[in-house]
């Protein structure tokens, strides 16, 4: 009987092995082959080994250096803004407030709204709409085209990043907040504590959980932000908003360089996974078991 579940486990489990083999794996496997390798890309075209020539390239890359930078500093700007505006929608929709269901709602919905058509929306509003409206109210330093003005552009990224995903991630937040017992917020009460103790002292450590799966939803999806980058500014103006991921492709696709853009695909790979795993580690630590 045993023998007989365990063959039925592996004609279900085959497809998607044999899927998730040959859709990721395999390619994941090449890329870093063609790491260590010159190629423009074409098949016909040779392949020259180059050893870790490409990886070492990287470092005197100024364009590519540069986008490093960006993507951390504006990967930092958009996790704090992400989850501190979230979690305050999570507090909101978790009171007693009686349009907390539609509001909910309403703040979940831009998440639903694909990458791409969210930039190209936005890319309006932060165009054509803030400049006619700096030319209505006459608070032209504040609403005019963000897009154009290289300080700007990257808080634009910020703004719909943030605007895309703190209602996904308030639903986490609003799933923890009501895991926490009612008799702990009571007893609190009872003790005098206030509405700030109750949130540092005992909300925030027993949603640490949520606090984890959060910041590495947030991260990961910030740090690997392409498509709104696309649509939103191409990665201008004069290359101020190119990220990490946007970078990648231009390499590859634009100048046509494989082997260097796979190496930077593979340090893109390494950083990305280095980075959500320390987070997962530190606030693993700081989680407390409700009892």
């Amino acid at each position: 009987m045993r023998k007989t579940s365990a063959g039925w486990y592996m004609l279900f489990v085959f497809p998607l092995f044999f899927i998730f083999s040959t859709v990721v794996l395999a390619p994941f496997f090449m890329g870093i082959i063609y790491s260590f390798v010159s190629w423009d890309g074409l098949p016909l075209n040779p392949k020259t080994f180059t050893g870790f020539d490409n990886y070492l390239k990287m470092l005197s890359d100024a364009r590519f250096v540069s986008s490093s930078l960006r993507t951390a500093y504006f990967t930092l700007i958009s996790i704090v803004a992400i989850n501190v505006l979230a979690l305050a929608f999570a507090l909101v929709a978790t009171t007693s407030l009686k349009a907390r269901n539609v509001a909910r709602t309403m703040l979940f919905m831009p998440y639903l709204i694909g990458g791409l058509i969210l930039g190209y929306i936005w890319k309006f509003i932060l165009g054509d709409a803030f400049k006619a409206l700096g030319e209505a109210t006459g608070l032209s330093s504040i609403f005019f085209n963000w897009l154009i003005d290289p300080n700007f552009a990257v808080f634009a990224l910020v703004v719909v990043t943030t605007w895309q995903m703190a209602g996904y991630v308030m639903i986490i937040y609003i799933t923890g907040i009501q895991g926490i017992p009612e008799e702990v917020i009571e007893a609190a009460e009872v003790d005098g504590a206030g509405f700030w103790t109750k949130l540092i002292r005992i909300k925030f450590p027993l949603i640490m959980q949520s606090f984890t799966i959060c910041l590495f939803l947030s991260i990961s999806s910030c740090f690997k932000i392409f498509d709104v980058n696309l649509s939103l500014t191409g990665g201008g103006p004069y290359n101020s908003t190119e990220m990490f991921a946007m970078n990648i492709y231009n390499e590859i696709f634009s100048l046509n360089n494989y082997g260097y853009g796979q190496s930077k695909a593979i340090a893109f790979f390494l950083a990305a996974a280095c980075l959500t795993l320390a987070q997962v580690v530190i606030t693993k630590k700081k989680e407390v078991e409700i009892q």
